[in-house]
């Protein structure tokens, strides 16, 4: 597939590092020259200096004979230019960063389409509600629902109390024999694996499980995790994610926002009805303490500067915090950020690149999650009459081995896969995998 990517900096490079990984056939248009030098040194990737709003700089980037537009500039007014613009020259497809929140309401996404505009997306917003759900479902490290939470995926971190510890897969199955739930991969000590049979659960691995409703209580008390009681709140950042996480928990939740920024407590007062807001400097010890940083059950960080954020959260974890969550943007410091003890990381490449990766996909895929801290992906295919998964039981597929189908949604009904469970045309099936193998899975359901 021939891509152009848009940007203005580290969520561009991301993208085009990882697309053009995937062997696409990738052209990045970024206004910065040090970034395109360097962007060429690293990668194969082709690389044009200019404005993506230019027509002559699109043209030279062959907009016209491109699959894919995705333009991911921090301003939004670029990315739709850009967009509307490269419909008009002849691109098949475009994808639109936005931070507009009345952008993606049904009715505006159908109006920008109309203008050329085929994809909206908004990080911002999209992170403001995965930190709403992991404050809904405390248990988990982090979690995704398919098909409006017939099946979901949870992360939790198995610590010294969980009961699976020592044990392997066949031991917990001969254990429990109607489990709703299935481990669909182990991470440890920087290594993925997609366990079999004879894996054991070891102390402070990430267990990625796929649960039906039913099944996520006993997979929560084996893993030994409860449910954490969650009234008092503290965000330090009032950016985008900040002022949308706070709107939405301040009607349910006792809510306080920390800024450094005047003029932007200014305006998140006239937005942010219960909110209480300080203007102060997250770093200041003396000035959390002041506002009971104590007395909370979680403390949510998303300032600019990760090392803050990382920081901010280990100190909330000595005063006793319950829950802890940071936006951490460098992607090589969510793995170091979760081994100290955070809960849970945010990163707004990683959720660009959830949306956009199932464009690239010859089959059609409904949800997909890039998971923070392991190079993985979770996604939801839905089987046509003619894909090789059709009418085959799972144990009859040679499946890439760094893949595993861990559930079926039929019907609106759940199902956790075993090896006789057979796939029907119009099943959505959840998959998780690992990068290399994403294209592999993409043809059983082609």
């Amino acid at each position: 597939m021939k891509i152009v990517i848009a940007g203005d900096g580290e969520v561009g490079f991301y993208l085009a590092e990882l697309l053009s990984s995937e062997h696409h056939d990738i052209t990045v248009v970024d206004p910065h020259n040090d970034l395109v030098e360097m962007i060429q040194k690293q990668s194969d990737v082709m690389a044009i200096t200019g404005d993506s709003t230019s027509i002559e700089i699109l043209k030279s980037a062959n907009i016209e004979h491109a699959d894919l537009l995705i333009s991911v500039v921090h301003d939004e007014n670029i990315n739709i230019i850009t967009t509307i613009i490269g419909k008009k020259l002849g691109v098949k497809k475009t994808i639109c960063r936005v931070n507009n929140p009345e952008y993606i309401t049904p009715e505006n996404r159908e109006m920008f389409k109309n203008l050329g505009v085929d994809e909206i997306i908004s990080p911002e917003i999209i992170a403001s509600k995965e930190i709403i759900d992991l404050l809904n479902q405390t248990a988990a490290t982090e979690m995704f629902d398919f098909s409006g939470g017939r099946l979901s995926l949870f992360l939790i971190k198995l610590e010294e109390d969980a009961l699976v510890l020592n044990k392997s897969l066949n031991q917990i199955a001969t254990e429990f024999p109607h489990l709703n739930f299935r481990a669909v991969a182990i991470h440890r000590k920087g290594e993925t694996i997609i366990p079999k049979g004879n894996n054991r659960f070891l102390k402070d691995d990430l267990a990625y499980v796929i649960s039906k409703p039913e099944g996520i209580n006993q997979m929560l008390s084996l893993g030994g995790k409860s449910h954490i009681d969650i009234n008092n709140i503290m965000i330090i950042g009032g950016g985008r994610i900040g002022s949308h996480a706070a709107k939405q928990l301040e009607h349910d939740f006792n809510v306080k926002l920390i800024d450094i920024d005047y003029a932007r407590c200014e305006r998140l007062s006239n937005s942010l009805n219960k909110t209480l807001l300080i203007h102060g400097d997250a770093r200041d010890i003396q000035l959390l303490e002041e506002e009971g940083i104590k007395s909370m059950d979680a403390f949510v960080a998303l300032t600019r500067e990760p090392e803050t954020n990382i920081l901010a959260c280990l100190l909330a974890r000595k005063y006793g915090v319950k829950r802890t969550i940071a936006l951490v943007e460098n992607i090589n410091f969510i793995d170091i950020a979760q081994n100290m003890g955070i809960d849970t990381i945010i990163n707004k490449k990683l959720i660009t690149a959830s949306y956009i990766v199932r464009f690239t996909l010859n089959a059609e895929v409904t949800s997909i999650k890039c998971l923070n801290g392991v190079d993985a992906e979770v996604l939801e295919f839905v089987v046509k009459e003619k894909s090789f998964v059709a009418n085959k039981r799972i144990k009859e597929l040679k499946f890439p081995k760094e893949a595993i189908i861990g559930g079926i949604v039929r019907d609106s009904i759940g199902y956790i896969a075993v090896g006789s469970l057979m796939i029907e045309p119009g099943d959505k099936v959840v998959v998780f995998s690992l990068p290399q193998s994403i294209y592999k899975v993409d043809k059983f359901f082609n």
